[in-house]
């Protein structure tokens, strides 16, 4: 089969495309053909070890000292197609279904076919939303999964006022449209190009964050969601109402002592953590999806063979929701 491989850190083109074996099922498994896959903001941080140095010493330790690990060597992580095959012991799925989800234990969606336990820790898979294009479907389980736990977390209730900070992004475009569904007043901060967009999917208000800072404004908010951590701390505290909450999706480790203080010693609340991936909230998301309360937002598609192209796009930090990646036979 045809796969994306990656065997060394660095820039776009240490992605190849590469003939590799096909993978076999195991008894627990399905096999499934790969229509559509995504890049990510977190595919291209890894490809390029592009951390701190503190957590790019840690995420070399984990995927591998000076190249990837084997078992890491295909990149990918959201994924939608259908079941070609399935192991003896599968129950929940037959062949021939369309489905999505994600396979973020081993990664492995750049590529023709995977193998996926039909419930466990690595990844997610449900029947495919039947008004969803594959396209469309691969792009909705990371950010949604991050949108709606994130949001979960918060409690929010209808009527309150929240601000995502990164709302035009994979996640952000998902929790401006999972906060309306909840009933909340949204402020979607994000770049330039995003703000019809934003506006289109449910934001309330839109902030362009090249010529305002929210933090600066004066307005206070019951819910700060940053999704990329780059907003002051002190400042989005500062905008917060009393017993507001502070998400932080991708909290700085410098962070973590003011995090820790700020619960401590005021009525606010500072929330981050790593989202837990469960069948159920993929199918609740589906669930909305198919009642038209939500959609994926695509900003470009690229074909597997140009997906070092679609990695240089995302580096850029400026994509309005998902970059999608289109295999023959969608």
């Amino acid at each position: 089969m045809r796969a994306i491989v990656w065997t060394k850190y660095g820039p776009p083109d240490v992605l190849q495309l590469k003939e590799v074996e096909k993978p076999t099922p195991k008894d627990n498994e399905v096999l499934i053909r790969i229509y559509a896959t995504t890049v990510t903001a977190g595919d291209t941080e890894l490809r390029s070890l592009k951390f701190s140095l503190l957590l790019r010493l840690l995420m070399r330790l984990g995927f591998g000292l000076k190249a990837p690990r084997k078992r890491f060597s295909i990149l990918g992580v959201e994924l939608a197609g259908e079941i070609e095959s399935v192991g003896k012991d599968v129950k929940l799925f037959r062949k021939g279904e369309q489905v999505f989800g994600t396979s973020v234990e081993y990664f492995g969606a750049y590529a023709e076919y995977i193998c996926l336990p039909e419930e466990g820790k690595a990844g997610v898979v449900a029947i495919k939303p039947a008004n969803m294009t594959y396209e469309e479907a691969a792009a909705v389980s990371v950010g949604g999964l991050e949108a709606l736990n994130f949001l979960r977390k918060a409690n929010i209730q209808s009527g309150q006022k929240i601000l995502i900070n990164g709302a035009s992004g994979s996640i952000g475009t998902f929790a401006i449209q999972l906060a309306k569904h909840f009933g909340a007043e949204v402020s979607g901060v994000g770049n330039p190009t995003s703000l019809e967009v934003m506006k289109s999917i449910g934001a309330d208000k839109v902030i362009d964050y090249t010529q305002e800072d929210f933090t600066k404004s004066g307005e206070t908010y019951d819910v700060i969601f940053d999704v990329v951590g780059k907003s002051s701390f002190s400042g989005s505290i500062s905008s917060l109402k009393k017993n507001g909450i502070y998400l932080l999706a991708n909290p700085k480790p410098s962070l973590y002592i003011r995090r820790l203080w700020t619960s401590m010693t005021s009525s606010k609340r500072v929330i981050s953590g790593l989202t837990k991936q469960k069948t159920e909230d993929l199918i609740f998301l589906k669930e909305l999806i198919e009642a038209g309360k939500i959609k994926s937002v695509i900003d470009r598609r690229y074909p597997l063979e140009k997906i070092a192209e679609a990695h240089s796009y995302v580096d850029k930090g400026q994509k309005t929701g998902n970059v999608v990646i289109t295999l023959e036979g969608t």
